[in-house]
């Protein structure tokens, strides 16, 4: 089985999305290349997602209180 490329950065793969739907949005392509470049954007749109996903569930986890581990929500607006 051959290996999967090595992932793009997540800050490369958000601008890739933000492109593609200036490029949807501007509304000069035909339908076919308009749908290949949807499918490509949900592509990036669920993998970005996950990439999320995964790294909230890190930061839970690796939350220390104690000496132990525990499970605490990431609060991006810390005051």
């Amino acid at each position: 089985m051959t290996k999967a490329p090595k992932a793009e950065a997540f800050e490369k793969s958000l601008e890739t999305l933000e492109e593609l739907v200036r490029e949807l949005e501007a509304g000069d392509k035909g339908l076919d290349e308009s749908l290949a470049l949807f499918e490509k954007g949900v592509t990036l749109a669920k993998d970005l997602s996950k990439r999320l996903e995964d790294v909230k569930t890190t930061v839970e986890s690796l939350s220390k209180e104690g000496g132990k581990l525990v499970k605490k929500p990431f609060a991006a607006d810390a005051d």
